[in-house]
């Protein structure tokens, strides 16, 4: 039986490669998750990949709670935790005021 062995510095970077890996998947909290449903707000797989890019570039800007409008669908989230907290379509979105985030990303 031949046993590999490995330095701490190896394992270490695989569980944080691993980590890294897993916290990258943009989530949707459950109230978003209805409110998307309710208000019948479906994102494409194009649309989805400019939500997730907006995330990012606001995790690059160091913002902790972004508004992110892509075409006619604002979301608020949750930088850290990449969590998309609520959805609103633009008929929800029309009176223009969004509170409790200290970024906007336009897609």
């Amino acid at each position: 039986m031949k046993i590999k062995n490995f330095d701490f510095a190896d394992i270490l970077k695989k569980k944080q490669d691993a980590t890294n890996d897993i916290s990258a998947e943009l989530k949707f909290s459950k109230h978003a998750t209805n409110r998307m449903a309710s208000r019948n707000i479906n994102l494409s797989t194009s649309q989805s990949k400019r939500l997730e890019a907006g995330v990012q570039k606001a995790s690059e800007k160091g913002i902790n709670e972004s508004l992110v409008i892509v075409d006619s669908m604002a979301f608020i989230v949750n930088i850290k935790n990449k969590t998309v907290v609520t959805a609103l379509n633009q008929e929800e979105s029309k009176s223009n005021i969004f509170t409790n985030i200290d970024g906007a990303i336009i897609m």
